[in-house]
């Protein structure tokens, strides 16, 4: 027996199909793609053993619709490609990759102040049991959602917030944008969240906060009306019945401070101490 000669490109290849395998599992697992899957296994199972024991005619029908099978795979998971090719599409390969240290200045996104005013105003209209909904960009552009509201550039202040989500007046139905340390738009329309795992005890308005997260790299804070708990929704994540330290930090982790620090790593993990229990 020869053993055969391993290169550099070899060894390449294999983490680079090791890495695509693992994400696609990934993805797969977080998606209702996971139960179909299970249906195209039971079906796999089924062909095999129509190979086994020569069933040609059903052998003869899968062959012929083999095609058409896979356009309506492409049909049934549309959803699920368009989140994974977009989620490519915003996700930094080359950072994720490079495990050497780097301290990068970068503009700060929205002040200190703009933190404060925000989480001020939540927990005033949580005493209150005000419902709000309040979208805050990052990177990805938000102008469609924007388009859906009533125009706005007014500085952000727990004031203007709070009389913006009072009860009976013009403004106070959907979502507000906040890009900078401005609102940038009010009564805004978000999507709707699918996913079947939240509570059903969420009503419309988390699920809107889920919604937006799962498609752009937002945070969303939503106050409750009916209990008047805050929750914040990132990354298609729901984070329940927040309090004010909370929020402060994850609002100040979306800041892109002056200096952000990377530690010396081959591969990104997430957080273990990040989601609330309640999720």
């Amino acid at each position: 027996m020869s053993i055969p000669r391993i290169t550099w490109t070899d060894i390449v290849e294999i983490l680079i199909i090791s890495f695509l395998v693992y994400h696609i599992l990934v993805w797969i697992k977080n998606t209702k793609a996971w139960s179909l899957l299970r249906g195209l296994i039971v079906i796999g199972v089924f062909i095999f053993l129509a190979y086994v024991f020569r069933m040609n005619t059903i052998l003869w029908i899968v062959k012929n619709a083999s095609v058409v099978a896979i356009t309506a795979m492409i049909v049934v998971f549309q959803p699920e490609l368009r989140k994974a090719l977009d989620m490519l599409g915003r996700k930094n390969i080359f950072s994720s990759l490079i495990p050497f240290d780097s301290n990068r200045n970068l503009d700060e996104r929205f002040s200190d102040k703009t933190v404060g005013e925000i989480v001020k105003a939540c927990y005033e209209m949580g005493k209150v049991k005000t419902g709000a909904l309040i979208v805050i960009a990052q990177n990805d552009p938000l102008t469609e959602y924007e388009r859906t509201g009533i125009e706005l550039d007014s500085l952000v202040s727990s004031q203007l917030l709070i009389n913006i989500f009072e009860h009976n007046t013009p403004l106070h139905d959907g979502a507000i944008i906040i890009q900078g340390n401005r609102v940038v738009s009010a009564t805004c329309y978000l999507p709707l969240s699918d996913n079947m795992a939240l509570s059903k005890e969420l009503g419309t308005r988390h699920r809107a906060g889920v919604g937006i997260s799962e498609v752009t790299d937002s945070i969303t804070i939503i106050v409750s009306e009916e209990t008047g708990r805050v929750s914040v929704a990132y990354e298609g994540e729901l984070y329940r019945n927040i309090d004010a330290d909370f929020l402060k930090e994850r609002l100040g982790g979306a800041q892109n401070k002056t200096i952000e620090e990377r530690r010396f790593r081959l591969w990104k993990g997430r957080s273990k101490n990040e989601k609330e229990t309640n999720k």
